[in-house]
């Protein structure tokens, strides 16, 4: 798995507050107590995201750039989501999402991919299926992520892995978990893909 050295930009609660950025992005996103943090912390190796045990407490988009070898450009910007589906904030996606979520989801120019992240230990909910329609209607790849995967046995991650693929419409989950590190490097093999295929693009233009 690649090492990189990484640093927090920001905490973003309008468009306006976005970094400039010219380097592939990758958003994680997923229902409150997902796992998010955790997991991105899984894939730096290192505790840069804060996890907290209260849902729904990420209220702005919080920004991380990856560097590897040159010190004033980053390689890669990770975009940690506010999460949603969380009754006592709000209802619905559209309702719980702060405003500045969807022209992010829909107009960022650099935001490569999204890791879309469920939770393997409950019933696909709704919420699940209406992101991955909305993020493929606006043409937005999407990597389908299961989480804590480690609390359950073989059959059960087979069963779950199957009501995901049904509920999702996708054959394209990746079995993760932050705490025993299943997953975490195809996952980083599936973001290094992306985000190559990304910077050759901007190449070309």
């Amino acid at each position: 798995m690649p090492r990189y050295r990484t640093n927090f930009l920001l905490s973003a609660t309008s468009a306006a507050q976005f970094p400039a950025s010219s380097v592939p992005e990758i958003a994680f996103l997923g229902r409150s107590n997902v796992g998010k943090s955790s997991l991105i912390n899984a894939l730096l190796g290192e505790s840069a995201a804060r996890v907290s045990s209260t849902p729904g407490r990420t209220r702005a988009i919080n920004f991380f750039a990856l560097y590897m070898q040159t010190p004033a450009m980053p390689e890669l910007i990770l975009a940690d989501l506010p999460g949603y589906g969380y009754a006592k904030i709000s209802r619905s996606i559209s309702a719980e999402w702060p405003s500045f979520i969807n022209p992010y989801l829909a107009e960022r120019e650099t935001l490569a991919a999204c890791v879309c992240l469920v939770d393997m230990n409950v019933p696909p909910q709704p919420g699940d299926a209406i992101l991955a329609e909305y993020l493929d209607s606006i043409g937005r790849p999407r990597i389908i992520v299961g989480t804590k995967a480690d609390k359950l046995s073989g059959n059960q991650r087979v069963v779950a892995v199957k009501r995901l693929r049904e509920a999702l419409a996708t054959d394209e989950i990746l079995v993760c978990s932050a705490k025993d590190g299943r997953g975490i490097a195809a996952l980083w093999k599936a973001i290094q893909e992306i985000a190559e295929t990304a910077r050759d693009s901007r190449a070309l233009l």
